[in-house]
């Protein structure tokens, strides 16, 4: 993916509302693993863009594998001042020197797929976790953001619309597929512990699904599939029976859920990060082309077997809502207008103010 700037009205909207809350992070340092993926992009550029626009003298150290590679994709971003980068892995990193009064911890290697090897998933997730905390508790850190995932929930039953970070069911952990929820649950549990034992200020965010600029439409996720195939005028193709329900939250505000929690809950909380609108993989795509504007073929290979429920992974976002004044402010079709047009063209309205 080519390195291109965010859209100007997405950074301008982040800014506006956290704007009250980088005063904490004047002449600090932030420790960020997971730099180079969807998330990690965000959290770069909207952070440069409020150490410039608040003149906060702040730096962040990005972990990342190959420094070279994330020079390509993020160009833009790559020779700021303020901007340092780590080479290494996540379960080895040398630790930098000095202090870093924050840290977000948001890596997880998804392309290592659980269904094909699910214990190595699993310890990348904790030995990764285990290395982050060990390096917070001996470099000064007050506040760390551990990235977790909805995963931590298991199936989420038929009964309830939305989960709420009360439940306390999980994966099955006999099933290989469960590497990826249980390693992020015991990573939460560590989380905590290095809380408790070493007085650090911990908050996990519980993350469901997203869409915006620099998500992969190449990869496993089916919004930006359909995005793609909106953009190509190709027939959209769902493998399954389309009734799953899912929610997505758009990036913007998925930066600044973060920025917020890093910034403001309380320590020892965990909080759901997404939308709680609902909708069927079948009527997103629907949603999709009529969004876009395309007239294009929807194919739905599986079929709909009487008696079963239908999944679901929605989460509910009242905790957040009520406890630290989170809202979703995109729809969806803004959303899916807004991740089109910049894949589409980085030139386009989308990349302006108006």
């Amino acid at each position: 993916m080519a390195s291109r700037l965010l859209p100007v009205r997405d950074t301008d909207s982040i800014l506006s509302q956290t704007a009250p809350m980088w005063e904490q992070m004047r002449g600090q340092r932030l420790f960020l693993t997971g730099g180079t993926g969807f998330f990690g992009c965000w959290l770069i550029e909207s952070f440069l863009q409020a150490n410039r626009a608040f003149s906060l003298g702040a730096s962040v150290t990005v972990l990342t594998r190959s420094p070279e590679r994330f020079r390509e994709k993020a160009s833009h971003l790559a020779g700021d001042p303020a901007l340092h980068l780590l080479q290494g892995g996540i379960c080895s990193f040398p630790f930098p020197e000095g202090d870093f009064q924050f840290v977000i911890h948001a890596a997880a290697d998804t392309s290592v797929q659980a269904s094909e090897r699910p214990r190595i998933l699993l310890a990348s997730i904790l030995d990764g976790t285990r290395r982050v905390l060990d390096f917070a508790a001996a470099h000064g850190t007050r506040r760390l953001l551990f990235v977790s995932s909805g995963a931590v929930y298991g199936d989420q039953p038929a009964e309830m619309t939305h989960i709420p970070e009360s439940y306390l069911g999980g994966p099955d952990w006999l099933k290989p597929l469960a590497a990826y929820g249980e390693g992020k649950r015991a990573a939460e549990l560590l989380t905590t512990l290095l809380a408790q034992e070493a007085g650090l200020e911990c908050v996990i965010a519980r993350c469901f699904s997203f869409v915006g600029p620099q998500l992969p439409l190449d990869q496993h996720f089916a919004i930006g599939n359909f995005i793609r195939d909106a953009i190509l005028g190709v027939p959209i193709r769902i493998k399954g029976n389309g009734t799953p329900l899912r929610s997505y939250l758009y990036a913007s505000d998925l930066a600044v859920w973060m920025w917020t929690l890093l910034f403001r809950a309380p320590s020892g909380e965990a909080y759901n990060v997404g939308s709680d609108i609902g909708v069927s993989i079948a009527d997103l795509a629907h949603t999709v082309i009529e969004t876009l504007n395309v007239d294009l073929e929807i194919s739905i290979s599986g079929e709909v077997t009487p008696g079963v429920a239908r999944a679901r992974y929605v989460p509910s976002i009242e905790k957040a809502r009520q406890q630290l004044g989170l809202r979703v402010t995109v729809d969806l079709r803004d959303a899916i207008r807004y991740t089109s047009n910049w894949h589409r063209d980085p030139n386009s309205p989308a990349h302006n103010r108006s």
